[in-house]
């Protein structure tokens, strides 16, 4: 038995609500009732992360928002961990200028009464005083509500609770009526997992592995991502190679996604290989061609500099990765336009080249040359 601060009894709970379908032209972009279907099949413990006693209630095809607030009152006093699971589609009141989450039957002029709004969940959970609370999200924004989601740049969520999710824009055509991706890869990673992975994790590796439409909006942002991504503990050889998505989305223009997912797999080698790894290389590597895939050249060129130095260390002069991450630096700074970006890296540059014995003359001497020409520069 597990107490709490108070001498109550510790129970956990899980709320797993499922809004109105999102279609488009005929086409399911998410399917609430399926999704909550497959979250059914998992134990309370491997979704609150606790074996504490738990209760969970599902809420499928409710039209009434009193009653899903009611719902979320009673899980918000719940003295342990909680979590809460919404899917569906995001909608906005036009007259009142709020955000809803759709329930069966909300049409536009609806919305009003037959939609939850979407701060009711920021009050209850808000309100909260005891045990860890996580909020999932799996939802696609109508045409209504995606201006507003971009002129915010997020989606308010309650400041008490750790918020992980994704918001599909309006444009996104769906499959069959299935599971929807990001679900299905958060339920996947769970299965897979020999331990229970942290919710960032989790969170981290669906995102990575979803293949979501351009634009789709990721909680935490991926700023936020990135900061936390050290939380990363589960084994690279346990989740889909990440590298082929990893690439797809910086090919598709996804720069920013790209270089949050590899640097958090990043840290998740240097935490388990260590830093001078050749495996923490090679994600150093990779960090340097999405940063000049996204044609930012100053940091491509000090990643692969770095690359090379540190391969240096623990590989002869003539290794082909050492040649390549020096071929990649050298390339790099060539297309930097900035004067002043180009000067400040380039002894490093040479530095590196003149410690390739093997290397092209050719190559040192005309390095060597641009950098004489950006020092009497201006």
């Amino acid at each position: 038995m597990q107490i709490d601060g108070a001498g109550r009894q510790q129970r956990g709970h899980v709320l797993l609500i499922a809004g109105d379908a999102a279609v488009r032209r005929r086409a399911v972009q998410v399917a609430p009732s399926a999704n909550l279907a497959a979250l059914g099949v998992l134990p309370a413990s491997a979704l609150l992360n606790s074996h504490v006693p738990s209760d969970t209630t599902y809420l499928d095809g409710a039209r009434d928002p009193n009653t899903v607030l009611m719902r979320l009152r009673t899980a918000a006093a719940t003295p342990g961990p909680l979590l809460v699971y919404l899917s569906g589609r995001l909608t906005l009141d036009r007259r009142g200028h709020r955000l809803h989450l759709a329930l069966a039957g909300t049409t536009a002029s609806t919305v009003r009464y037959a939609a939850l709004p979407w701060d009711w969940l920021g009050t209850e959970l808000g309100a909260r005083s005891a045990g860890p609370t996580a909020v999932v999200l799996d939802l696609v924004a109508d045409k209504s509500a995606w201006p507003v989601l971009q002129e915010y740049g997020s989606l308010p969520a309650p400041p008490t609770a750790d918020v992980y999710g994704v918001v599909v824009p309006p444009a996104f055509v769906g499959g069959a009526d299935r599971v929807s991706s990001y679900t299905h890869h958060w339920i996947d990673q769970l299965r897979r997992s020999p331990t229970r992975p942290a919710n960032l994790q989790l969170h981290a590796f669906a995102v990575g592995a979803a293949a979501l439409p351009p634009g789709t909006l990721v909680l935490p942002a991926t700023r936020e991502l990135s900061v936390s991504a050290a939380a990363q503990q589960v084994p690279q050889d346990e989740v889909p190679d990440p590298r082929p998505h990893i690439h797809a989305l910086a090919s598709g223009g996804r720069h920013q996604e790209a270089a949050t997912l590899a640097q958090a797999w990043e840290q998740h080698v240097l935490q388990t290989h260590g830093y001078t790894s050749p495996e923490a290389t090679h994600w150093a590597e990779i960090r340097a061609d999405l940063a000049r895939m996204a044609g930012n050249y100053r940091s491509a060129t000090q990643l692969w500099i770095n690359a090379g130095r540190t391969r240096l260390e623990h590989q002869p002069p003539d290794a082909p990765e050492v040649l390549a991450a020096a071929a990649g630096a050298l390339y790099c700074w060539t297309q930097l336009k900035d004067q002043a970006e180009a000067r400040d890296a380039g002894p490093e540059l040479v530095r590196l080249l003149r410690a390739l014995p093997s290397l092209e003359p050719r190559l040192l001497r005309l390095t060597q040359q641009r950098l004489e020409v950006l020092e009497g520069s201006p």
